[in-house]
């Protein structure tokens, strides 16, 4: 079956999978995708963040700050390819925020009219070359990635680091076989920590939040391919009022704080 065949087959499985795991979370949890009885004004209960891979460390930070400051709440987040996410919520996942790695990736909600108004681009990110540690193969540029022998991961050209990391190797006119296609960001970064792939190419954040795991290596051609990241509060969101707060958060300055201290760029 082709590469392509193979990569619909499994979004459909999991975004199919996602939305029977939050429906049921929704069924057994009486707080969960609701602010019905809440006090005026003060959000509530559960609020459901899908949001892209690269945003996990950043926004695990940020939902424990919404929590504090919000007690009685609860942040329940899905990390993952924005387009596998995006998916899952036109196939009926009951989100409330949904935040892309990329405006093609949110164009697949808002073209269903599945957001609540337009969506806000909150933050940039730009790619890096994570190589192992001490960067033994000495790799310096985009086109030591061709070197016979090196085995070089990308992310998937359906998701954003993929779209990006092929618009940097279009730019410099480069061929690049991978080893393997990965699903989203922290998939192809994993090869490289566990010495399964030489480098892959990824987001400067994840080379950050991998930290003494791996060494990253900038490349002039990723000023080609930066990615806006857009935020949207989604039509049918169950928690809307605890919803438009993290959004709120997520874009305040304690918010752009953290993103920026992540290595996020801004809008």
């Amino acid at each position: 079956m082709p590469r392509s065949a193979h990569r619909t087959r499994r979004i459909l499985q999991v975004a199919g999978a996602s939305a029977a795991a939050l429906l049921t979370l929704s069924a057994c949890s009486p707080d969960t995708g609701s602010d019905k009885g809440s006090s005026p004004g003060k959000p509530s209960g559960t609020v459901t963040v899908f949001a892209a891979a690269s945003l996990e460390e950043s926004f695990k930070t940020l939902g424990k700050k919404f929590e504090k400051e919000h007690p009685g709440t609860k942040v329940a987040f899905s990390f993952g390819g924005s387009d596998t996410l995006a998916a899952s919520i036109t196939g009926g996942a009951p989100a409330d925020v949904f935040a892309a790695a990329s405006a093609k990736t949110m164009a697949i909600v808002t073209d269903r009219q599945d957001a609540a108004g337009a969506p806000i681009t909150f933050v940039r990110n730009q790619l890096e070359i994570a190589t192992l540690p001490g960067n033994p193969d000495r790799i310096s540029s985009l086109k030591d990635l061709t070197k016979p022998g090196l085995k070089v991961v990308l992310c998937d050209n359906t998701v954003p680091c993929g779209a990006a990391a092929r618009k940097a190797l279009d730019a410099s006119g480069l061929k690049l076989t991978p080893v393997s296609y990965e699903q989203d960001v922290k998939s192809a970064l994993t090869k490289v920590e566990l010495k399964e792939a030489d480098a892959a190419v990824v987001y400067k954040t994840d080379v950050r939040a991998a930290g003494e795991k791996v060494r990253g290596v900038d490349f002039p051609e990723s000023a080609e391919a930066v990615n806006d990241y857009p935020i949207a509060l989604l039509k049918n969101a169950p928690n809307p009022k605890a919803a438009k707060a993290f959004v709120a958060l997520v874009r305040s300055a304690e918010g752009q704080k953290v993103l920026s201290g992540a290595g996020f760029l801004k809008p």
